[in-house]
């Protein structure tokens, strides 16, 4: 019509493949070969690794991708450029986490409508949720170990100075640390870093962690998946009391009036066999002189996986650490060994824990990571011991490999199953989504390391 101006409606053609991603991250073609033009809760089945996934108020999906699995969650782009810093900067400060991977940004379909950003994460290897957890036949005290774990997580992030803002046991996942769990974080969308948090802070955290595992337990309760001896209350009072407790023994105050030189001694040792280790001290003396206040100023966990690492090369679990170095100490009596602690480390690999590992065989080895099996080992020795004395490891290897191992499910990675769904021994085993670093070869220094 004349003198009427429109304006042109553009048309809705179909996505070609050409449109732009934004990919913050990681450097990897390979990740456009993925289907980012379609929502992560209809990825096809043969792009998908099929892990046991906790409770999430995201899409959570993991893929196969370049030989390794990778966890993909659907939220906005600020929100998945937030949490991937995050995790970066808690990853540099050493906090146990999740390792981030990218950030993918500007999806689109078919047609053009814009689809949600997607974070991506690494598989942490050997963890599993605390709900898939509760389907294998584990021990009574599991939930209680599981708290303990998460206590120490959340004790570790406040000393680095991390708010979390939503502690629960589905936002950690679990890994098996000699007779205990590891607890690590999988979700810091609503954390945020400070130098140091108030005590407001904390209480907030402690008040949530309480709160959430409560409701966690009912959850297990009404599923039937939690022992009636369990009382969902006290599991949230646990995590109050554990917490309080670990943070009064690494940053309280202690004040005394003589033998100082043995108080500060035993109280080093007693953060030592938490597995912390003391950077800084506050020590105060009174205008009189008569008493002395000490108070741990900077505490760094790992102590025995330090130590441990820095004799054998083997990266391992802060208890697992604990117990081979344990093992490694009654070597070095044994044999004789007491005078050069490198080099008995070193004949202690070669000869104890390198053989006692690789008797397990390959088919077995997505089971459990090689210082858990090491570990297992030992107490099934002890065990042995108790009917015939005098048991070697070869024979407690070989024992362990053909009577309790089989039994075990694969804990690197539960595929192919819902959870509360695991296979039992005699099922088909699923397939296996990539080749274990753990196993492929055993970490190890070709001198000795220096001594610190």
């Amino acid at each position: 019509m004349p003198g009427h101006s429109s304006t042109p409606v553009p048309s809705q053609r179909a996505y070609d493949g050409t449109m732009p991603l934004k990919i913050t991250g990681a450097v990897s073609p390979e990740l456009l070969d993925l289907p980012w033009s379609i929502p992560l809760e209809t990825w096809p089945e043969d792009t998908l690794a099929a892990l046991p996934r906790g409770i999430s108020r995201h899409v959570v999906r993991f893929v196969r991708f370049s030989g390794r699995v990778l966890a993909v969650k659907e939220t906005v782009g600020p929100m998945a450029q937030r949490e991937f810093t995050m995790l970066k900067e808690l990853g540099k400060m050493g906090a146990p986490c999740v390792v981030p991977f990218a950030v993918v940004d500007g999806r689109v379909d078919a047609v053009g409508e814009p689809l949600p950003a997607a974070l991506v994460t690494e598989h942490l290897q050997f963890s599993l949720p605390y709900r898939a957890l509760f389907s294998q036949a584990l021990r009574d005290d599991t939930m209680d170990r599981l708290i303990d774990a998460l206590a120490v997580l959340l004790v570790r992030l406040h000393l680095l100075g991390f708010y979390w803002g939503d502690v629960s046991l589905s936002n950690a996942l679990f890994r098996r640390d000699a007779e205990a769990f590891s607890a690590y974080l999988v979700d810091a969308e609503t954390g945020d870093i400070h130098a140091h948090l108030t005590e407001g802070q904390r209480r907030y955290d402690i008040d949530l962690a309480r709160t959430n595992i409560i409701g966690e337990m009912f959850d297990l309760q009404a599923a039937e998946e939690l022992d009636d001896s369990v009382d969902p209350l006290l599991l949230g009072d646990r995590i109050e009391e554990r917490y309080k407790e670990l943070w009064a023994m690494l940053t309280g105050k202690e004040t005394f009036t003589d033998n100082v030189r043995y108080h500060l001694a035993e109280r080093v040792k007693a953060l030592n066999e938490l597995g912390f280790d003391v950077a800084e001290l506050d020590m105060t003396q009174t205008e009189d002189g008569r008493e002395l206040s000490i108070r741990p100023k900077v505490v760094d966990a790992g102590h025995h996986s330090r130590r441990l690492l820095r004799l054998t090369g083997l990266d391992v679990q802060e208890n697992q650490a604990r117990r081979l170095l344990n093992d490694l100490d009654e070597f070095r009596v044994v044999t004789a060994r007491e005078d050069d602690e490198v080099l008995a480390a070193h004949e202690w690999l070669d000869r104890n824990f390198e053989p006692t590992v690789r008797a397990v065989p390959r088919d077995f080895r997505r089971k459990l990571e090689p210082a858990q099996v090491y570990h297992e080992v030992l107490d099934h020795r002890w065990f042995l011991a108790k009917k015939k004395p005098n048991v070697t490891m070869p024979e407690a290897a070989a024992s362990y490999v053909k009577n309790v191992l089989p039994a075990r499910p694969d804990e690197e990675a539960v595929l192919g199953q819902e959870i509360g769904a695991l296979p039992d021994a005699e099922s088909e085993a699923p397939t296996e989504t990539r080749a274990i670093r753990a196993w492929q070869s055993f970490p190890r220094t070709t001198k000795p390391a220096p001594k610190d």
